[in-house]
C-alpha cells in the first residue's frame, strides 16, 4: 500500500517541486494539493510541465493523508494546523520556519530534520521541521568541523542564492529587470536562517564539550553571514571559512570530510573545486575543502529548491517511513 501524501501550499516553487518528485515516487500516492486561491483548478494549469502526468486538481480537503507537507509562508504553518482537522496518526513535514527553533506545538514535537546530522532521529520522528535552504548549505560545510570539536573561532560565510529562493510572490527585488545582470546583499548579518544554524551547531558543540544542549547556543562561535541575491534562477553557492585548528592541514581536513560523509547518499566531498551547475536539479550537496594561511575554507553547493527544500523533505519522509533514503530522488542534474 502506498503512502498517502498531501501538500499544503502546492502552487508555489517548493510545492511544485514536491509534486514533481512525489508524482514519480514509487511508494507515494499524492491525494491532495491544497491552495486557498485555486480550488478546482487542474494542477497542470499552474505547473504546466506536468501536463500529461497527472489529473490532480487543487482543492481544500486533505483527504486523510499519511503524511502532510506544509509549503506555506513563514509563520503560517501553526495557523494551518490550528484550522484543520489533522488525524493524530498523520505525520507532518514543515518546510517553513515555524518549528525549527521550538518544535513543540499542539501536542506535536517537530525535530530538526537535517538528516546528514542524525538519520536515526529522522527515522524515529513523527513530525519534522525541514531546515532552511541557506541553513542546509552552510551546515553541510560546518557539520564535520562541529562534530569533531574543531569550530573554535568565528565563522565567516558569504552565500549567494537564485531568485526562486524568494518565492513566487512578486517584490521589487524579484523583477527580471532588477535580478538580471545584478548581484546584491540583503539581510546583512541578520538573515533568519542564522538562528537555526547557531542553535543546531551550538547544540553539537555543546555535546562535544559535555554540556547540555539548549536554545542559548552558547557552544556556537560567532557566525558572520553575508547573504546575496544572484542573477540566476536556482542554486546556492556558500563560501565558508574559519581559522584552522592547530595541527590540521588540508589533507587532515579532507580526510575528516570524507569520513563524515562516507555513508551519505547525497552529500560528497570533492577533491576538485565545485560549481552550482553540478548540483542544480538534484538532491546532492557537493563540498570542497582547502587550507590557506591558517584558515580552512569550505565551498558548499546545493539546489535551493531540492536539497534546500523539497528534496530534503522527501529524503526525511523516506527515513520516517522506513524506505530507502534515496527513493524517488534519483534526479538528473542539468550539468550545463
Amino acid at each position: 500500500m502506498k503512502i498517502r501524501a498531501a501538500i499544503a501550499g502546492a502552487t508555489g516553487y517548493t510545492g511544485g517541486e514536491l509534486l514533481r518528485i512525489l508524482l514519480r515516487h514509487p511508494s507515494v500516492e499524492v491525494v491532495a494539493a491544497t491552495t486557498t486561491s485555486s480550488d478546482g483548478t487542474p494542477v497542470t494549469d499552474v505547473h504546466r510541465d506536468l501536463l500529461g502526468e497527472t489529473d490532480l486538481k487543487f482543492g481544500t480537503e486533505l483527504n486523510d493523508p499519511d503524511v502532510l507537507f506544509l509549503c506555506l509562508g513563514h509563520g503560517i504553518s501553526r495557523q494551518f494546523i490550528d484550522s484543520h482537522d489533522i488525524k493524530p496518526g498523520c505525520r507532518i513535514i514543515d518546510l517553513g520556519n515555524d518549528f525549527r527553533l521550538d518544535g513543540k506545538y499542539a501536542g506535536r514535537d517537530f525535530i530538526y530534520g537535517l538528516c546528514e546530522q542524525d538519520r536515526d532521529a529522522c527515522r524515529d520522528a513523527n513530525d519534522i521541521a525541514n531546515p532552511g535552504c541557506f541553513a542546509t548549505a552552510i551546515q553541510l560545510a560546518l557539520l564535520p568541523l562541529a562534530s569533531a570539536g574543531l569550530l573554535t573561532d568565528e565563522v565567516h560565510v558569504t552565500a549567494i542564492t537564485g531568485s526562486t529562493g524568494a518565492g513566487k510572490k512578486l517584490s521589487e527585488t524579484s523583477h527580471f529587470s532588477y535580478r538580471t545582470d545584478n548581484i546584491s546583499i540583503y539581510k546583512l548579518f541578520t538573515h533568519q536562517h542564522l538562528a537555526e544554524i547557531r542553535q543546531n551547531i551550538g547544540n553539537i558543540m555543546s555535546a562535544c564539550n559535555g554540556q547540555e544542549s539548549g536554545s542559548a547556543h552558547t557552544g556556537c562561535p560567532a557566525v558572520n553571514f553575508v547573504p546575496m541575491r544572484g542573477d540566476f534562477a536556482r542554486g546556492i553557492f556558500a563560501s565558508v571559512y574559519t581559522r584552522a585548528a592547530k595541527g590540521y592541514g588540508e589533507d587532515a581536513y579532507r580526510e575528516l570530510f570524507d569520513r563524515y560523509y562516507e555513508s551519505s547518499p547525497f552529500v560528497f566531498h570533492s577533491e576538485a573545486p565545485v560549481s552550482m551547475k553540478e548540483v542544480v536539479n538534484t538532491n546532492k550537496g557537493l563540498l570542497h575543502v582547502e587550507v590557506h594561511d591558517g584558515y580552512v575554507h569550505v565551498a558548499s553547493v546545493i539546489d535551493n529548491l531540492i536539497k534546500g527544500a523539497s528534496g530534503q523533505a522527501v529524503q526525511n519522509m523516506n527515513l520516517m517511513f522506513g524506505l530507502d533514503e534515496t527513493a524517488g530522488l534519483s534526479l538528473k542534474g542539468s550539468a550545463f
